[in-house]
């Protein structure tokens, strides 16, 4: 019986732990986060991400302040950091490095001008191992 009582206790954590990570942000219904990778397809090494917020209307969000964090799908990665800049009205740069080739994803977080937060995760699925260069 206290086994049980255990077992439920620890679903309950975790529940709680994983639906705790979410965060407001999560569920801006009303944004639009659209990205690229530059180069497409992307390649380990210097790759400039392209974000761009609109509204509901279709209108830019500009005014964002914006980072990015590059991460892969497995354990035991380090995460590449960066602070993006808008280039222009409700679109934002920023460089990453690639460190390796696989299954990567972008964590877009971004404070917008009327103070809510935004989070949202981008997959960069198959970065290129080779640099781009096909094998003879």
């Amino acid at each position: 019986m206290k086994r049980l009582a255990f077992l439920n206790l620890m679903v309950l954590l975790m529940f709680g732990a994983t639906t705790a990570c979410r965060g407001e942000g999560d569920t801006l219904q009303d944004v639009e986060v659209g990205l690229q990778v530059i180069p497409d397809p992307p390649r380990i090494g210097s790759a400039v991400v392209e974000v761009t917020l609109q509204d509901a209307g279709g209108q830019p969000v500009a005014g964002a302040e914006m980072s990015l964090e590059g991460n892969m799908n497995h354990a035991g990665m380090v995460p590449i950091l960066a602070r993006a800049a808008e280039v222009s009205p409700g679109r934002y740069e920023a460089t990453l490095e690639f460190t390796m080739g696989g299954d990567w994803f972008i964590l877009v977080q971004a404070t917008l001008p009327d103070g809510r937060t935004l989070k949202r995760q981008i997959a960069v699925p198959g970065v290129d191992a080779f640099c781009g260069t096909p094998v003879p």
